[in-house]
């Protein structure tokens, strides 16, 4: 599909395709806490949904947008911890050229943009998404590039409709129901004004993102700063901290959505295309059952030969890799993910599940809308349950007994389950065994 700029006067930079870039935000080792006990031995970008790393859902979406050559992965993990999804993402695409760019301290999700420019504007792109790797999407780019051109815009956010209960949860998106045009916007609202919610997901216009990310660290550092002394008495001799040197200000915390993007929005030239498709946000570590789900259903609509033929025992999607063992007489499915090497007995059950690594399930034990971490093992008989949510909820906790629990169950790395235990919407951190029952707990 060919997308020719409306005017090609009003873009003297570029040929007649624009030069395009993508970044993909991935945070960092402090963060991700909520992930627990899974990102404690996996980056949370990195953990396997669907059969693929989080992160490499969005590398195949900008796959598609034949304009991007060039991606840069933005975070503060060490540059060995991506290196090896490095070499192979780039052997799968090889048309895409991968950089890391390490922060050595974090900078917010704009403050990285910012402190990254020069490379980012190398080649003079005018435009380039940023992507947030812990969503879970479709990823409509091709569309949001059609509107950025249809519109002459300066920015295009993803967005979606939300429950209105949830929505102040997000940043949320008042917009021009005909033009498309953002006209406010607000991170977590107190109150209610739309439940039109931001993905995560951007393109902007270089000239425009950079002026505005450097005004609002300009805004930040040039607030004067009150040094405080112990004595009210001292109080004269308080005074107001002078410049800001350029040191300090490249070093400021600057987050898009809570800094930069409601400024955006006022200049006019701000947009929001509405998905109708799936989003998910991947921030506990029960989010990722319900954004497998999403993944393999989006595998299954579109033909894809990665996942399991259906059968009388097995109910799409499922995905198994091919190194994992599964007994002609094991029932999977529905979204259902089989890591590698991963043994499966005869007449187990596995239903919205995410099985990981070198697992093992033994015989007619049964596993529901949890996660069995790596190197695992399940007793005979036994039962790892959580609690299905409904597919429009955001939320993977339950209240029970007036104690807000998780949904999912999930097993931490080399957790053991003994024969005939049942365990039911526990947490259970890694290396711990289980021979008793346990229900509404997290095991420590």
């Amino acid at each position: 599909m060919s997308l020719q700029p409306p005017s090609l006067a009003s873009r003297p930079k570029g040929g007649s395709i624009p030069s395009t870039k993508a970044v993909i935000l991935v945070g960092g080792p402090s963060r991700g806490t909520r992930f627990r006990p899974l990102s404690m031995e996996l980056p949370k970008p990195l953990f396997p949904v669907a059969g693929h790393p989080i992160i490499e859902h969005c590398f195949r979406a900008i796959s598609n947008v034949p304009e991007i050559k060039e991606v840069f992965i933005v975070g503060y993990y060490e540059e060995s911890v991506f290196q090896p999804f490095i070499n192979t993402i780039s052997n799968s695409f090889p048309h895409i050229v991968v950089k890391y760019l390490r922060e050595y301290q974090a900078l917010g999700t704009a403050g990285g943009l910012y402190h990254f420019r020069d490379v980012i504007l190398k080649g003079k792109p005018e435009r380039f998404f940023v992507l947030n790797a812990d969503v879970c999407s479709s990823f409509p780019l091709n569309d949001m590039l059609k509107l950025f051109e249809d519109k002459d815009a300066e920015a295009v956010m993803l967005g979606t409709r939300v429950a209105n209960e949830a929505a102040s949860n997000f940043g949320c998106i008042v917009s021009d129901a005909h033009t498309k045009r953002v006209l406010h916007y607000v991170e977590k609202p107190e109150s209610h004004i739309s439940n039109l919610i931001n993905c995560g997901v951007y393109l902007f216009a270089t000239d425009c993102i950079f002026p505005a990310i450097r005004s609002a660290i300009k805004r930040r550092t040039e607030r004067p700063r009150l040094l405080s002394y112990p004595s009210s008495e001292n109080l004269e001799s308080s005074f107001f901290q002078g410049e800001v040197d350029d040191e300090d200000r490249e070093n400021t915390v600057v987050r898009l959505e809570q800094d930069v993007l409601s400024d955006i929005a006022d200049s006019r030239q701000f947009f929001v295309l509405e998905t109708k498709d799936f989003w998910r946000q991947i921030k506990t570590a029960g989010s990722a059952v319900p954004a497998n789900a999403l993944y393999l259903m989006k595998a299954f609509q579109a033909g894809s030969d990665e996942l399991a033929a259906p059968s009388g025992n097995i109910i799409p999607p499922v995905y198994i890799h091919p190194s994992a063992q599964v007994d002609p007489t094991a029932k999977l499915g529905p979204n259902v993910s089989i890591g590698p090497r991963v043994v499966i007995g005869a007449g187990v059950r596995v239903k919205e599940a995410i099985v990981l690594e070198d697992s093992e399930i033994k015989h007619d034990a049964c596993v529901m809308y949890s996660i069995v971490g790596w190197h695992s093992k399940i007793g005979a008989w036994a039962r790892v349950e959580g609690t299905p949510t409904p597919i429009t909820s955001h939320a993977t906790s339950i209240i029970r007994n007036g104690v807000k629990v998780q949904s999912i169950t999930i097993l931490g790395k080399e957790c053991g389950v003994g024969d005939e235990i049942r365990v039911q919407n526990c947490v259970c951190l890694p290396y711990k065994e289980l021979k008793r029952d346990v229900s509404n707990e997290v095991i420590m």
